[in-house]
């Protein structure tokens, strides 16, 4: 198999670094991959020491076949980091599997990843693999891995044929959803909303790359591939990230799994959204606690 080059973006977390890389190198695969850094250039000064200390990390490292070191002087933002790196490897490629520096692997993530995308290599409507699963209940009913129609950006992989249908502009996006009375459903039946994040990228209160490749490929009527047992845990929820507070109800356990049964059919899995809706609606913020904290601002 032609394994898929990895893509890993850092910024200023020496530490999150060190433990994404350290699960990363353990994963099978690993000595057989092409890891690609894509380090961004410090914001303000404040963040210089952090990013040349995350940079030392990665200049330091074995474990892979060959490693590259993409340094950038300026700081050009997660999504544009994400959106260049993304579009280079796949344009050299043809696919690319993407970690942020918060991310701890499976040891079988590479293994996973590196199936899928041989699996569904020639299936158009498959445009998105996921190694994020989110922690349901009743995930023990589900098949190993399932369709959705939406992404995950935590750990996930892709085709150039796919990446070349992304829409970097929130505007054309939000329209085309508006035109065809889609809030609902983009929005996972009303539980979480998503059209909201649109609009906030529209309106330059965000910088999200991920919300606009969801909209891309729900737009298609495409769909992601998501493992019922999660290859990805995200550890950037405690409130040391640029985009991330603190919370602990996106947390899960890594899969043990080093093979699972891939579906055949076409066709996204009601099970699964079903479960994913009533996860929204379990971790949604009561509006009591809403109006709080909206007091607490105008104090």
């Amino acid at each position: 198999m032609n394994k898929a080059p990895i893509a890993l973006f850092v910024y200023n977390r020496p530490e999150h670094t060190k433990k994404t890389l350290e699960y990363l190198k353990n994963n099978y695969g690993a000595l057989d991959s092409d890891l690609y850094i894509f380090s961004d250039g410090p914001r303000t000064m404040r963040d210089v020491d952090r990013v040349s200390e995350v940079r030392d990390i990665v200049n330091n490292i074995d474990g892979f076949n060959r490693i590259t070191v993409n340094e950038k002087n300026d700081n050009c933002g997660l999504a544009n980091s994400i959106i260049c790196g993304v579009t280079e490897l796949c344009d050299n490629y043809g696919k690319v599997i993407v970690v942020e520096d918060d991310l701890l692997t499976s040891p079988y993530f590479l293994t996973y990843m590196n199936d899928a995308l041989e699996k569904y290599e020639k299936i158009d409507r498959v445009m998105h693999i996921s190694g994020y699963m989110f922690p349901v209940d009743n995930a023990m009913s589900l098949p190993d891995a399932f369709f959705l129609r939406m992404t995950s950006s935590w750990g996930w992989a892709t085709w150039k044929r796919a990446w070349d249908n992304f829409e970097p502009s929130a505007e054309h996006l939000l329209k085309k959803i508006d035109s065809a009375d889609l809030k609902s459903e983009f929005d996972i039946m009303s539980t979480f909303n998503y059209k909201k994040m649109l609009k906030k990228q529209c309106n330059g209160a965000i910088d999200s790359w991920a919300v606009r490749w969801y909209a891309s490929v729900f737009l298609k009527n495409s769909l992601g591939l998501f493992p019922s047992h999660s290859y990805v845990k995200n550890i950037g929820f405690d409130d040391s990230g640029v985009h991330c507070g603190k919370v602990n109800h996106y947390d899960v356990g890594l899969s043990k799994k080093s093979k699972i049964r891939m579906p055949i059919d076409l066709v996204a899995s009601d099970k699964a959204n079903i479960l994913l809706q009533k996860y929204y609606l379990k971790t949604r913020e009561p509006m009591y606690k809403k109006i709080i904290r909206k007091l607490w601002k105008m104090v």
